[in-house]
């Protein structure tokens, strides 16, 4: 039986569902937070700031299990999982569980390495550990979408495909992995299926009830040749269910 399970990053989109299916299966959660939060969650709310190292000791305290979900999207990731390890040791965390993004070893983006630099010192840190590689959440997704919409024309990147997973597949292959052994490098999870960029742009567009004019975007460098690659693949491993049109649906309600 798994004892107390530290979650940071616990109300961002992929935490919030970690905590949530946490609870659910009766875990004791600690949600780690920079500001304070109200209980009646079934949530142990601390509060501290991985990248300044602020309460991380006080939050650490009796915990058997670390699921670090945090990001700032920043290069301040490598310091804060620097911060995370290193109490983790202190308090004799038995089991360190990161979350991290397929291809980022094949695909040279800056915040890719920012990840693989992270994934080293978790590799090195002396803990038990699990490190789980998925694809890019629909949410993400739907945000680029968001921002470019608002363009006269929607840029589509030329030749590039995605394999947008449901951020709560996600979360449920964290919780399991939570709740085992430090298992390395755990099986990767990618969405059900591998759709081009121009694609998953016109299902955007159809639910959006929008009109845009697409146009290609030639990625140059080396960035977009790993992604014309399919560096940021897993078409081995596309176990989830969930497509990007229901998440258009949930999202737009079928307009």
């Amino acid at each position: 039986m798994v004892g107390t399970v530290l979650v940071t990053g616990a109300t961002g989109t992929l935490g919030r569902e970690v905590v949530r299916l946490l609870v659910a299966r009766g875990v004791a959660v600690r949600g780690l937070s920079r500001r304070v939060r109200d209980g009646g969650d079934g949530v142990e709310w601390a509060v501290g700031d991985l990248v300044g190292g602020a309460g991380v000791a006080e939050a650490m305290a009796g915990v058997d299990v670390v699921v670090d979900c945090a990001t700032t999207q920043k290069k301040a990731d490598v310091a804060g999982v620097r911060t995370l390890v290193a109490r983790a040791r202190e308090a004799g965390v038995r089991h360190l569980v990161y979350v991290s993004i397929v291809g980022i070893d094949r695909v040279p983006f800056g915040y890719y390495a920012t990840k693989l630099a992270c994934e080293r010192v978790v590799r090195e840190s002396g803990l038990g550990w699990t490190v789980l590689r998925a694809t890019q959440f629909h949410d993400l997704v739907l945000k680029v979408f968001d921002a470019s919409v608002k363009l006269p024309v929607l840029p589509v990147l030329s030749g590039v495909a995605c394999q947008p997973v449901d951020v709560r597949e996600v979360a449920a292959a964290v919780a399991d992995l939570a709740g085992e052994e430090p298992a390395g490098f755990a099986t990767e999870v990618g969405g059900p299926q591998v759709r081009s960029y121009r694609e998953l742009a016109e299902a955007y567009l159809r639910a959006a009830g929008r009109r845009r004019l697409l146009l290609p975007l030639p990625l140059p460098g080396s960035t977009g040749r790993g992604l014309r690659a399919g560096g940021n693949l897993t078409p081995d491993r596309a176990v989830g269910r969930g497509t990007f049109e229901e998440a258009l649906e949930r999202r737009f309600g079928g307009r």
